[in-house]
């Protein structure tokens, strides 16, 4: 059997899927909280979801991953598991944006999503985020940037559309946005590996691979590390 074997591991949660290639059946989801686990654990939950299903590493046909951007070490840890399977098992490898993903795992749970904008946020640390911005036929409005977060911000005309805020950077905006009508927030939504994979399917089918080689998360800003003192 051809599976499609996702990871999501740009935020604190560590999530697995896997989803039949014929159909796109879901088929299992694996989620782990626990803050910095994704090294010691991503591969053991990656283990047990083959296994509980009923099928090995074998019959894996691709496997896709968030591409950021997201926490660092979150995107490289979860780019170096995706990149050991795809080199041992000669299979593909598939990346999607981390802001594309939530914003579509979203929109497809809201009623009368054409009334809304999507605005995933995943937080950035001290009062920035990572976002972007989707209409609900998933069209990208705003490509993914870093925002600094202000009681302001994002308050450019939209026309009738309010934008839907949502993700682990949302929680912040929301604190600080208190009686801006034109936002509506959505509370405890976490990235899903389940989404990464729903949106990685078409891109199977297209053939849109990466160069297992060369490929490297989205980052979207530089990373700056310090000399333990």
């Amino acid at each position: 059997m051809s599976l499609l074997l996702s990871l999501e591991t740009s935020s604190p949660l560590c999530s697995v899927a896997l989803h039949r290639l014929a159909d796109g059946h879901l088929l299992g989801q694996s989620e782990l909280r626990l803050d910095k686990s994704h090294s010691s654990h991503l591969t053991v939950l990656i283990e047990q979801l083959v296994i509980n299903t009923g099928h090995t590493l074998h019959d894996l046909a691709a496997v896709a991953l968030s591409d950021g951007p997201g926490s660092y070490t979150g995107l490289r840890i979860g780019a170096a598991a995706a990149k050991g399977l795809c080199f041992a098992l000669d299979i593909p490898l598939l990346a999607v944006g981390s802001l594309r993903a939530l914003a579509a795992q979203v929109r497809a749970v809201t009623a009368l999503p054409a009334q809304f904008l999507f605005v995933p946020m995943l937080d950035a640390r001290r009062q920035e985020v990572y976002t972007a911005t989707y209409r609900a036929d998933g069209t990208e409005l705003a490509p993914p940037a870093p925002l600094v977060l202000t009681p302001d911000a994002l308050n450019e005309p939209i026309g009738p559309l309010r934008r839907l805020c949502f993700g682990s950077g949302a929680v912040k905006f929301a604190a600080m946005a208190v009686g801006r009508d034109d936002l509506v927030f959505l509370p405890n939504i976490e990235a899903s590996a389940a989404a990464v994979g729903a949106l990685a399917l078409a891109l199977y089918h297209r053939q849109a691979f990466e160069n297992v080689a060369y490929y490297e998360p989205f980052y979207l800003k530089d990373v700056y590390t310090t000399t333990p003192k």
